[in-house]
């Protein structure tokens, strides 16, 4: 039965292990980036393309978007959750859904109500090296308001 276990852990462990090879190459056909990478945690139709979202989840920092041309062959493999990603949003023309297909799924969400304002927020790294939290907020009209960084209080540490 131990055998048995700790056989099974390894195998868990070697099949983890799989995404940490080299990335997938642009021109590769989406069967095999699916083979290596594992199941999407979702799709997205952005015009002609299709985006596969490989996100971390709640506690991840890192979210990576495989992007395929209509032929089903990779067009880029990223890493989204960075600086200077984030600096590419457009406020007052960007939206939930450019948003959602850009980053993928926010850790968090929140409302202001006061202001008026729904917040999607993303865990990352900042400069490559402090654990923060990226904060989007919507207007009523799903539009790009504001953003803002800040510490990610799950990963501050408390003295």
């Amino acid at each position: 039965m131990r055998q048995l276990i700790v056989s099974a852990m390894l195998s868990t462990l070697l099949a983890g292990c799989a995404a940490f090879g080299p990335p997938p190459a642009p021109g590769e056909p989406m069967s095999a980036v699916q083979a290596r990478l594992g199941r999407p945690s979702a799709v997205f139709q952005a015009g002609p393309d299709t985006v596969h979202e490989y996100g971390a989840g709640y506690f991840g920092q890192y979210t990576w978007m495989a992007r395929y041309g209509r032929d089903g062959r990779l067009l880029s493999y990223e890493q989204v959750l960075t600086d200077a990603k984030f600096a590419t949003v457009k406020l007052g023309q960007d939206n939930k859904q450019t948003i959602l297909h850009t980053f993928g799924h926010p850790a968090e969400t929140m409302m202001l109500p006061r202001r008026g304002l729904e917040v999607w927020s993303y865990r990352y790294r900042q400069s490559g090296v402090w654990d923060a939290m990226m904060h989007v907020h919507f207007s009523a009209d799903g539009i790009v308001r504001e953003m803002m960084s800040g510490p990610d209080m799950l990963r501050e540490k408390r003295d």
